[in-house]
């Protein structure tokens, strides 16, 4: 039988807890007040340490395997620097409309539409095999998320601009707040963000 001495004990169940509670689901990391010795590892140097998985991927923080992979839909495409200066213009546009209906406590999707084609945009069309019809604004409820035994769709309204084949207004408003910001299409949801898988 292993006999521990007091000092050995306490660090044996500081680490216990440390990695307890560093443990989390799908990389995402939690933080922790747990203090646990004075050894610590840097990142740089843990990856390539003898032992370490040769799926942590460098840079993420929990050293979660794949999560680049896991998250590449995630990810929005490059614009190009006149791409990236056409949607600032429109961002900017689209910023104090926004902010108006959420001082008004309008962020419906059929308010903010009305509001967004009144700046001269059209309402992005698709046929019936999904092919462009022309048009440029998208304007939709909220991604629907679980809460406690169902999915609940919150209030609100997402908003997806397409400027350019490269370039893109992706915005919200809701009850809390509102936010604005341009980027790139995304691979599998063109100008609006994809919710989280999970």
């Amino acid at each position: 039988m292993l006999t521990l001495t007091s000092g050995a004990r306490r660090h044996f169940v500081a680490t216990a807890l440390f990695l307890g509670a560093s443990l989390t689901a799908c990389g995402e990391q939690h933080g922790t007040d747990v203090a646990v010795g004075s050894s610590t590892t840097s990142p740089s140097s843990s990856s390539s340490s003898p032992g370490a998985s040769p799926y942590v991927e460098p840079g993420i923080v929990d050293g979660a395997p794949h999560h680049g992979d896991n998250n590449a839909y995630r990810r929005s495409g490059e614009m190009s620097p006149a791409g990236a200066k056409d949607a600032q213009k429109e961002a900017d546009r689209i910023e104090p409309v926004l902010k108006r209906l959420w001082e008004q406590k309008k962020w419906d999707p059929k308010s903010v539409r009305a509001a967004l084609l009144e700046l001269g945009y059209d309402e992005e069309r698709t046929g019936p095999k999904g092919e462009p019809l022309g048009g440029t604004l998208t304007v939709r409820e909220m991604y629907p998320r679980y809460e406690v035994d169902h999915n609940v769709t919150p209030e609100g309204a997402l908003v997806g601009l397409r400027v350019h084949d490269d370039a893109c207004v992706t915005a919200f408003v809701q009850k809390t707040n509102y936010e604005v910001k341009t980027n790139g299409p995304f691979l599998e949801t063109g100008c609006f963000e994809p919710p989280y898988g999970h």
